[in-house]
């Protein structure tokens, strides 16, 4: 019983750092934060792209996701919590956001 005891108090101990890094935690949400990732639209290194192509009143235009890995902390933020875009609410706290800015602006990530 005391070993049982003295397990469960290291496991209530530990932290999510302890499980997975801060780098794999971020790239886990970039792929898929709620149920389609930033990387579908935003690319591999938050780098931008053309989502689609399309005609509207015999002109050829294109939906672009805007690059991300070079935006200032507060326009990443406020892009993430803002509702006037083409850009689904994701309903992410300010830790996981903090988490996306820190993986797109990585050197690795680059």
């Amino acid at each position: 019983m005391k070993i049982f005891v003295c397990v469960f108090m290291i496991f209530l101990s530990l932290k999510a750092e302890d499980f997975i890094t801060k780098m794999e935690y971020a790239k886990m949400l970039y792929s898929n934060p709620r149920g389609i990732g930033c990387i579908a639209c935003h690319g591999a290194r938050g780098e931008g792209s053309v989502i689609a192509k399309y005609k509207h009143k015999g002109k050829q235009l294109e939906l672009v996701a805007p690059a991300i890995n070079e935006l200032s902390k507060d326009r990443f933020f406020k892009a993430l919590k803002g509702t006037d875009s083409v850009m689904p609410k994701y309903f992410l706290t300010n830790n996981e956001i903090e988490a996306l800015y820190f993986y797109v602006t990585s050197e690795v990530n680059r």
